[in-house]
């Protein structure tokens, strides 16, 4: 028997403009839903102004659920599309 943890993937692609690197990740942040992290945001300046303009790459991390199968092939037939196998273990 194997349990299997799982979570939707989803991401979304936030853009922002700013004077300073706090201030775009305050901005992203608070853009941010409930449940999502941010796992990238690169930067650049935009030419001849102080302006910081940054792509955030935010990513889903909350609906976890767990499965159950008696080997791996029919644990990972169990996960729906739209979703990962992120953690497999035995009880």
């Amino acid at each position: 028997m194997l349990i299997g943890s799982i979570r939707p993937v989803e991401s979304r692609e936030i853009t922002v403009e700013a004077q300073s690197l706090a201030e775009i990740h305050e901005k992203l942040e608070a853009q941010m839903p409930a449940g999502w992290q941010l796992s990238d945001a690169p930067v650049r300046m935009t030419k001849g102004t102080v302006t910081v303009t940054a792509v955030g790459t935010i990513v889903r991390r909350d609906g976890g659920r767990e499965i159950e199968a008696d080997d791996m092939p029919a644990l990972q037939a169990q996960v729906p599309e739209g979703w990962q196998l992120v953690h497999v273990r035995t009880p």
